[in-house]
């Protein structure tokens, strides 16, 4: 953002942009309330034009989710990242504030503007944006005891026989349901014990609405976290089972034969045993790092603050 070109109506002489990284908008997902904010940081540090980016949905009075809002008069303007969608958001956020700085740079601009996203891909593009926000990727390396207990389970059930019996016994339907179910148990827990329910301020519309988006995207980002983590989990007790387990020794314990394919059958069943030993990890885990894990800076901050008020 640091190298933007000045408006077209600016004068090149002397334009300088200085980047301010701070929770400005903690608490104000109001859109009203944002560019007020970002005004008075204007006035303050003698800005000409200031223009917000925020890890948090907008809307406006009528209900509908912004992209953006400009501030005429204190010639501020708010954007909101998850609004970008999950696509190419680097260069869309810099072509965005670009075409912000023109607009407000313009001296014809005399009236505030709301930028709403079409009515029907509002709700689907604000919740890509916020759970890349979120990074799901980064899940497990945030959950290190979690992590840990899960990779410990998977070490000790891979060569215990019992598993191996049971393994093999179950059909693929019950594979895949105690998969579902592990990862299910998992997300269950994480939330539960984070405290990650969002609870509406009040009985409003607007609010229920906001609480539905936030617990929505809660989820998914844990769903495609711990999914990402079955993954790894996965390749790890593999890589492991074909190191240490010899299928000979494996057919004269459960006195049937024991081939390759077993291995990978056995690897799906050790995995979602490790994923309901990772849920037991996540106990150690204080709630302020299931917070850092789970969500981007502002949203963590966010929600430490609703934490704090409850407490």
């Amino acid at each position: 953002m640091t190298d933007l070109a000045p408006p077209i109506t600016a004068e090149a002489v002397g334009w300088t942009v200085e980047l301010v990284s701070e929770p400005f908008t903690l608490g104000s997902e109001d859109v009203d309330v944002a560019v007020a904010r970002l005004g008075e940081h204007a006035e303050q540090n003698g800005w000409d034009l200031v223009v917000g980016v925020t890890e948090l949905p907008l809307r406006a009075d009528d209900g509908r989710y912004l992209l953006a809002a400009i501030d005429a008069r204190r010639r501020s303007a708010v954007l909101s990242l998850p609004a970008l969608g999950g696509v190419r958001v680097q260069a869309r956020a810099r072509h965005a504030v670009r075409g912000l700085m023109d607009e407000m740079a313009e001296p014809a601009t005399r009236e505030d503007q709301r930028l709403p996203l079409p009515r029907i891909s509002a709700r689907g593009r604000l919740l890509m944006g916020m759970v890349l926000a979120n990074r799901p990727w980064m899940l497990a390396a945030g959950l290190k005891s979690a992590l840990v207990a899960a990779l410990a389970t998977g070490a000790v059930a891979t060569i215990e026989p019992t598993v191996w019996s049971l393994a093999i016994s179950l059909s693929g339907w019950r594979l895949a349901a105690a998969m579902v179910a592990s990862i299910a148990i998992l997300i269950a827990w994480i939330v539960i014990d984070g405290e990650l329910w969002d609870r509406p301020e009040d009985d409003s519309p607007a609010s229920r609405e906001r609480s539905r988006l936030y617990n929505t995207s809660t989820i998914l980002t844990l769903t495609v976290g711990i999914v990402i983590c079955y993954l790894a989990l996965y390749a790890v007790n593999l890589a492991w089972a074909l190191f240490v387990l010899d299928t000979a020794v494996m057919s004269d314990a459960l006195g049937r034969a024991v081939a390759l394919p077993d291995l990978f059958v056995l690897t799906w069943f050790v995995a979602s045993a490790a994923t309901l030993g990772g849920a037991l990890g996540t106990g150690l885990e204080s709630d302020d790092s299931i917070r850092a894990a789970t969500y981007s800076k502002r949203e963590e901050e966010r929600r430490a603050r609703l934490a704090g008020e409850r407490a």
